[in-house]
């Protein structure tokens, strides 16, 4: 089987984190796509994000219509609150897949852009295979250049290749997604009580609008996830 591992802390799961998987099942030929809310991102330490159980729950939602789409508990909170690395969950689920089955990292672009801030980001790039997700317009060579030259094939061209291969893995990179809606958006967006239809899945919107998600609360104070 080709599975992927889609990680993010889905605050909330949208339109665009289903679009990008989707191309990626299409592209890639994806069995799985285990999408997997992060418990205690090291990223976001100071940030309140909504508790763990509501945003597993609008994962589930999202994946509900689709049958390669599973979420996942690999990130979820540990009991005392230890951060979750990107490398632990990947070596977690290279000991839970068969050795014939192929192991992905879906991942966008801007947040691979940030990977030499990861921990353990060699070990990580050795470890999988990634799958890049690009935009539209994006010049892919911006990829090559937060990756470790050692690590790098020799004898690769320099133009703008959807392949780069890795001593131990390879990149693909999945261009020209659009992707134009942002998590944080439609949480201001909720805020101001606007309406999202379009931009969460249907299920997605349902669940927000009856657990009162994002919304300010009484009083004028507003409400802080």
């Amino acid at each position: 089987m080709n599975i992927a591992l889609f990680g993010g802390t889905f605050d909330p799961i949208h339109t665009g984190h289903v679009q990008a998987a989707q191309a990626a099942v299409r592209k890639f030929h994806l069995d799985r796509v285990l999408f997997i809310p992060t418990g205690n991102p090291p990223h976001k330490v100071r940030d309140r994000l909504t508790p763990f159980p509501q945003r597993f729950a609008m994962v589930a939602l999202a994946c509900a219509d689709d049958a390669r789409f599973i979420p996942s508990l690999l990130e979820a909170p540990t009991p005392d609150g230890r951060p979750r690395y990107s490398v632990s969950t990947v070596r977690t689920a290279k000991r839970m897949v068969r050795p014939s089955d192929r192991l992905f990292y879906l991942i966008g672009v801007d947040a691979f852009l940030d990977i030499p801030h990861w921990r353990e980001y060699r070990q990580l790039l050795d470890l999988v295979d990634f799958i890049v997700v690009s935009r539209p317009g994006f010049d892919a060579r911006e990829i090559r250049k937060v990756v470790p030259q050692d690590l790098i094939r020799p004898g690769q061209g320099r133009k703008q290749p959807d392949t780069i291969h890795l001593v131990h893995s390879t990149l693909h990179i999945l261009a020209g997604v659009d992707v134009p809606v942002a998590a944080r958006d439609i949480r201001e967006a909720i805020r101001a009580r606007l309406r999202v239809t379009g931009l969460v899945p249907p299920l997605v919107e349902e669940y927000i609008l009856k657990e009162d998600l994002y919304r300010p609360r009484l009083g004028g104070k507003r409400q802080e996830r």
